[in-house]
């Protein structure tokens, strides 16, 4: 249970006797001790809001409303922007709520859904908030953005970690995706496809069903693949299966969450995103329960994988790790060594797919 740690001792330690950055001794070793010219720097997933299983609402669909800010923005200008988006759903949760409707013949004079919106938040330094339709999140971001001037699909975009292992109802065989409200898992594939019609600015789904459903895994792939990313988080095998069997199509996906474990080893992780590279989107994504070491920023940036999933802006073993990522921006700035190349376009899929842009045109 050690090795994952003793691994990175051992990194930080070469880092410090080259008298390296961390990120720049693991870039060494994913490439062949041949230093790169540049590195860039992996773009944004924060979590803003929870709605999922353990929130107080009825939706148990978004354990994640993930915000990614448009790729042409610097890390720094990516905060601060989610930050503002974060201090304005606070101020409206903390708003009194309005005064009830006059009632006529006896009926309620409030609206179906507009219930106070409450939360708190949660280990994974976001606001859980009640909501008790899928709507509700993202209407709510969507009215905010709007009063700061912003537009989702434009300025920022969408993830939703839809933890799909956790909306399983097994005595029915269903996900039950609002309280009471359960779909099988070829009805769930329409919900999605519904969904990412009626908001394009969702541009990512993580873990839209269990591992097991690989038939449905299949068909979501299909007929979203190359409008969102498929992204197989908690659904994908560990980095040590897959290194085993080396296949990392299964489930069928075109982005995948790793994370560095007791289990892991630097190695690992070289060889994982070394086999992922040209055919699916890495995320270094950090664990639950962890530690205030700001070493996993080092290793995503090193690694150079596309994207960073820290969880919210909230709780100081969280904000440790943005102002880790904040620093190495700056550090690349001034060496003349960040990388640029990569803020447009991004690679979905296996090679045989196009580039998608991320900027809504």
């Amino acid at each position: 249970m050690a090795i994952g740690a003793v691994s990175l001792a051992v990194a930080k330690t070469s880092a410090i006797l080259g008298n390296n950055p961390l990120y720049l001794n693991i870039a060494l070793l994913k490439h062949n001790q041949e230093q790169p010219s540049t590195l860039p720097m992996p773009l944004l997933m924060v979590t803003l809001l929870s709605c999922g299983k353990s929130s107080p609402g009825k939706l148990n669909l978004m354990k994640e409303v993930i915000c990614i800010p448009h790729p042409e923005l610097t890390t720094k200008q990516g905060v601060e922007m989610l930050m503002e988006i974060q201090k304005n759903i606070i101020k409206i949760i903390e708003m009194p709520p309005p005064p009830k409707a006059e009632t006529k013949k006896g009926q309620d004079g409030g609206k179906r859904g507009q219930q106070q919106i409450t939360g708190k938040m949660s280990h994974l330094g976001c606001l859980t908030i009640n909501c008790d339709t899928i709507e509700q999140p993202l209407l709510l971001l969507q009215g905010i953005c709007a009063n700061l001037g912003l537009e989702l699909g434009t300025n920022l975009h969408l993830a939703i970690n839809c933890a799909g292992h956790e909306l399983m109802d097994y005595s029915k065989g269903k996900y039950e995706v609002m309280m009471g409200t359960y779909k099988s898992a070829a009805e769930m594939v329409d919900l999605y496809v519904e969904l990412i019609t009626k908001y394009p600015s969702i541009i990512a789904l993580i873990d839209p069903f269990r591992k097991e459903d690989s038939e449905q895994w299949d068909s979501i792939y299909n007929a979203l693949g190359s409008r969102c990313y498929i992204i197989a988080g908690t659904a994908s095998k560990s980095i040590s299966k897959l290194l085993e069997h080396g296949n990392i199509n299964i489930p069928k996906s075109n982005g995948l969450i790793i994370k560095h474990t007791n289990q892991t080893t630097m190695s690992d992780l070289v060889e994982i995103t070394n086999l992922a590279d040209s055919k699916k989107h890495i995320i270094f994504g950090s664990t639950e329960g962890e530690s205030s070491d700001d070493s996993l920023v080092d290793l995503a940036v090193g690694l150079g994988v596309r994207f960073i999933k820290l969880g919210g802006l909230s709780r100081g073993e969280r904000v440790t790790k943005y102002n880790r990522l904040l620093t190495i921006e700056e550090e690349l700035v001034q060496s003349g060594t960040l990388d640029t190349s990569l803020s447009c376009n991004a690679r979905i899929g296996g090679q045989e797919q196009e580039t998608m842009t991320l900027v809504k045109v």
